[in-house]
């Protein structure tokens, strides 16, 4: 049997083996009874299934961070159990706990590098935001103390570990050694068998027609249609290719996400949801608290808000307006590039950065001419339009395609 291309919900043959190894755990919570040394035999032997093979470098790249991370966390802890707080020491463990990352972000975006001793391996960007959470914390005295095994199975908790959804260590703590009623763990059977099938509709039928049908007809016409205008010139064909790319990045990946959370309930852990039917959004920062949003809550609170109170602190800005807007910049952009170190990924961190600054302009505006705009099902309809066009738009940016269709013309 050839295990090698068993990445997490890749295919459907997949989750046989998984629901295999699901079962023991699935009847024992049923019953009352949480299976924890299972629990982690069967995490191990799914990421040594990932890692099996050609990938067995990747592995031996996680044992090693995360061991890093681990010395890390507990090195801060127990600075911080002595009764020590120096603002540098935190900074320096923040700093250290990202370098591995920011590393790989190089070596990727830059493989004649040739950064020694670094290897990408799935779940690197989860881990670490992870870590950087619970060190974060523990120096505001929200996290007291850190169970070993609890933090590892926290870290390394399989159906989240290669792209989310981001949990936080105090909720995983308070479900990951008790068992759930058995009228709670039912429902919690009816929610994953429902994520289930939502994720198969999303990933693997509506994803594959839009990202393995019809994108490639599309985009291929959208080049034709460019190198025959001689480079970027927007194209009924460009536009489809915005439409349908966009679609096919929400199925993907709502689909993946609803894949983390189903299997997470039937192991009787409520992973948090990852969207929210974010193209009924009607404006651009009510799209990011449905969109992907255990990662722009995660950025928000440890990015936006440690970012803001530290300038409000040092007195950076006398406007508190400015303020939120170099907030705003250096959160996307700090998004942009954990995407990747490309131009699009950075033009998209900006461009919605923007976007949101316009918003609150916006927001502003009506508030000083409260009564003179008018606010109906009209103006609803058209502010849900007019979001998910921007996003949209934005999207094609994140797709690198406009790269693509100038370069391929050039």
């Amino acid at each position: 049997m050839n295990f090698i291309n068993l990445q997490p919900y890749g295919n459907p043959q997949y989750f046989i083996y998984l629901i295999i190894g699901l079962l023991p755990m699935i009847i024992s919570l049923y019953y009352g009874h949480r299976l924890k040394t299972y629990e982690v035999i069967f995490s191990l032997v799914f990421l040594f299934l990932i890692f099996d093979g050609t990938k067995w470098q990747q592995g031996v790249s996680l044992l090693i961070y995360l061991a890093f991370e681990l010395l890390l966390t507990y090195g801060y802890l127990h600075y911080r159990k002595v009764g020590k707080n120096k603002t540098w020491v935190f900074y320096l463990a923040v700093i250290l706990a990202i370098v591995p990352l920011a590393l790989v972000k190089i070596q990727t975006a830059f493989p004649k590098a040739k950064i020694p001793g670094v290897l990408a391996f799935l779940g690197i960007s989860y881990i670490t935001f992870k870590t950087v959470q619970v060190i974060m914390e523990i120096r505001d005295g929200a996290i007291k103390d850190v169970k070993l095994g609890t933090y590892l199975r926290f870290l390394l908790f399989f159906p989240t570990i290669s792209s989310g959804p981001i949990d936080r260590y105090r909720r995983f703590a308070k479900e990951c050694d008790i068992a759930p009623k058995r009228e709670q763990y039912v429902d919690d059977l009816a929610h994953a068998v429902r994520y289930l099938f939502q994720g198969f509709l999303y990933k693997f039928v509506l994803g594959w027609f839009f990202g393995t049908y019809w994108l490639p007809i599309i985009s291929k016409s959208a080049l034709i249609a460019g190198n025959a205008a001689g480079g970027l010139k927007l194209s009924w064909w460009l536009v489809a290719y915005m439409y349908c790319y966009s679609m096919y990045l929400f199925f993907d990946f709502a689909g993946y996400s609803l894949f983390a959370v189903a299997i997470s309930y039937f192991m009787g852990i409520h992973t948090p949801m990852n969207f929210n039917k974010p193209f009924i959004s009607q404006n651009i920062k009510e799209f990011w608290n449905r969109w992907h949003m255990t990662l722009s809550f995660w950025f928000r609170d440890y990015i936006y808000m440690r970012f803001t109170f530290f300038a409000m602190k040092k007195k950076l800005f006398k406007n508190r307006i400015r303020l939120s807007q170099v907030s705003y910049f250096l959160l996307f952009l700090i998004m942009g590039f954990w995407h990747g170190l490309t131009w699009y990924y950075i033009v998209y961190g900006a461009f919605h950065a923007t976007a949101i600054i316009i918003n609150d302009y916006w927001i502003r505006f009506k508030k000083k001419h409260k009564g003179q705009i008018p606010s109906n099902k009209f103006t609803k309809w058209f502010a849900i339009f007019l979001t998910f066009n921007v996003v949209c738009f934005s999207f094609l940016i994140f797709s690198g395609f406009l790269s693509q269709l100038w370069f391929g013309w050039k």
